[in-house]
Formats: C-alpha cells, structure tokens, sequence
C-alpha cells in the first residue's frame, strides 16, 4: 500500500522542486504504514484465533489461504493439474487485464493450441473496474479478486462438473469441504437446458423447487467479445430473511449471493451484440469446462462478516485506515464506504504493480493511477492529509 502511495507522489510532483524531499517523507511514511498493516494482520490472527470467539460451527472461521489450499487439494485429487497464477497483464491482445480464470486458457478452448492437460486447475488472480463505482457499496464487488477454476477440455462435461461442485461444497469441514449447508443453496440454469437440470436432479440432493430458469443475460458466459461461450449454472447460497425477501436469486441477489459459475463451454460467439443478445458463430472443436468460484465471496460466508471488504485477508487496511482517520468503522455509513474503497484499491494497485504495471496516462498505466487517486481522494475526505 505503501509503495502505491510512493508511486503516485512520484507521478504528482515529479516537477517539483522539492519533490525528492516529499517523495523520501512519504517512502517513510510508506514503510511505517506498511508495518502497522502487518501489525494489523497479526492482531486479526490473534481475534480470529480466540477460542471464546468462536462460533459453534467451525466452517464460520475458515481462512481464505484454507479455501484456497482445499480448493486445489481437492481438484488435485480429482486428477487435476494445478496451473499458477498468470500475471494480472494479460497475454491476449484484446484484454488489458486479465479479467476471469479461464482468460490463460482461451487458447486451448478454441483449439489455438492444443491443452497440455485434459483436466486443471488454479486459482487466478484478476482485476476488474467495469463496477469501480460499486467498489464499497455492495457486499460483493471488488476491482481485484482472485478466482477459483476448475477446467477441462474436451474431457468431463456437464454432469461431472455439478459432481465435484455439489461435492466440495457440501462434504463436512472433516471430510475436506467447505460445509456449506444443502438446504440453503439454490441453483440457477439458462432457460433452455433441460439437461443440466436433469444432472442436478440426479447428481444432488437439490430439490426442483430450488433450480430456476433465466435467460442469456444472466446464465449465458463469455468475455464479452469473440471467443469462447456457453450456457452456465450457477450455485448461489441463501444468506437468510434478514437480507431481503424470498424466492431465490431471481427475487433478490443481495440474499441470495452466487458462489460458483459452472460454464459449459461448447461454442464460439461473435464480436457485438448485447450481453442478453449476440451472435453465435458455431460449435467450439471441443466441449470444455470453464468454472469459477469467487474466493472472497466463499471466505465472508465462512468467515461470518457482511461483506468481501471484512475478510481475514482485507479487513486488517480497514482497521489501519480506521486507526489513522480516528473514525470507527460501522458508525457511518459513508466514511465505511471510503474505508472499503481505500482496501480495494490499495490491495489492486499493489497486485498490478507487482505484475509490474506503473501509473501513466494511458492504458494500463491509467488504470492504476486512477485506483490510486480515488484511494488518495477517499483518504482525504476521512481527513488523512498526511
């Protein structure tokens, strides 16, 4: 965060005078900034490791580096390759950033280049600020978030996938799942395939009345562009009355929160059109499998906060930044919004820098400089000047 804050004085004052001298205050600053956050992660591993805090059930204080190594432990053991993060720079072309899981597998889906692997999985890093001005309104967007995937191509389809999802959600923390409870997850289809209903009937104990239809724009992926796309199901868990009002993710996504995309990628779409209407130009050579888990949505449902910003993993800038404001976090609606911008946007900027994007005035380079002038202004308008 602290480097973020350096580089963009460098930018601002670079013809200044006195710009080295400013510039060698705020590297001080930086340093003693970014050892407060780690005393800030320490003091949170100190809470969440006091038994007297707990709750009963386990599952509500499980980690987010603990779903990500069950993630890839379980895939691993379904005869996955387990691929590494790819750099945040994205090697397509037409992509500034890489912006979803299967972004470093787009070649093998279209038969570019043929897969070095039938099945993997990974757990992608990816930025996205097409919802910025949502960032710290909402308890689910994030410009950086980190993906969970599991892949085949041309391997399993449709009913292997609800397998292994409805698997690994569900199996007891014991038995290496994520415990997530079976009456509260509800399902969503695209309106026209009846069978991965059919799959989900069978493969799990989701009763029909939890399954619903939706049309193109919310149950049909693709990057937006030409390449690869299909229909998908989505797994969404159910937060409770307290969260909105009844009857399932097509009555209100704010209760019903989605946790896990299956794609079923088995055809090419066209440039254009809208995300309810595009060209489909054919079948793919392939039937491949596309999934994606959010990682921070899974670990604020396990680990019982409200939202993305109050996780284990980002919850501790939040304190600083409450710390340095000498604002309480929770008494003010608008200054928490800022709170959770300045997290967002310092954890982004941190991720792209050390993928090794700098501020500029164009392309990617403005992308980050603008996450760290909106940080800079949040900060500001809690009264950190300084």
């Amino acid at each position: 965060a602290g480097i973020g804050l350096g580089a963009f004085a460098v930018v601002q004052l670079r013809d200044n005078p006195k710009a080295q001298q400013a510039v060698d205050e705020i590297y001080e600053a930086a340093k003693d900034f970014g050892a407060a956050v780690a005393d800030g992660y320490r003091e949170r591993e100190e809470e969440l490791n006091k038994p007297a805090k707990r709750p009963t059930t386990p599952k509500k204080w499980m980690k987010t580096a603990e779903i990500k190594r069950r993630w890839l432990e379980f895939f691993e053991k379904k005869n996955h390759t387990v691929v590494p993060s790819a750099s945040l720079v994205s090697q397509d072309p037409t992509l500034m950033f890489t912006v979803a899981g299967m972004v470093p597998f787009i070649p093998y889906m279209t038969g570019l280049l043929p897969a070095p692997y039938e099945r993997a999985t990974s757990v992608q890093k990816c930025v996205r600020t097409l919802d910025i001005e949502e960032v710290g309104k909402t308890t689910r967007h994030g410009t950086f978030f980190q993906m969970n995937g599991n892949f085949s191509f041309g391997d399993y389809f449709k009913k292997e996938a609800i397998s292994f999802a409805w698997e690994l959600l569900t199996n007891s923390v014991e038995d290496g799942g994520y415990g997530f409870d079976k009456d509260k997850l509800w399902v969503t289809v695209y309106k026209d395939d009846e069978e991965s209903i059919q799959y989900w009937l069978e493969q799990t104990d989701i009763p029909k009345e939890r399954i619903q239809k939706r049309g193109m724009a919310d149950n049909y992926w693709s990057t937006g562009q030409r390449g690869p796309a299909g229909p998908c199901s989505e797994i969404y868990f159910d937060r409770g009355p307290a969260y909105g009002i009844e009857g399932g993710p097509e009555a209100d996504e704010d209760r019903y929160i989605e946790i896990w995309n299956l794609v079923f990628m088995q055809y090419e779409r066209a440039d254009g059109g809208t995300k309810d209407h595009f060209e489909i130009l054919g079948e793919l050579p392939k039937k491949n499998i596309d999934t994606g888990m959010g990682l921070e949505r899974v670990a604020f449902l396990l680990q019982g906060v409200e939202n993305i910003y109050e996780i284990d993993q980002v919850k501790p800038l939040i304190d600083l930044v409450s710390q340095l404001s000498n604002k309480e976090y929770g008494a003010n609606e608008q200054d928490d919004v800022r709170m959770r911008v300045i997290a967002d946007h310092i954890r982004s900027s941190l991720m792209l820098m050390s993928d090794g994007v700098t501020p500029s005035n164009e392309g990617r380079g403005y992308v980050l400089r603008r996450l760290l002038r909106r940080s800079v202004r949040a900060l500001r308008l809690l009264g950190i000047d300084k």
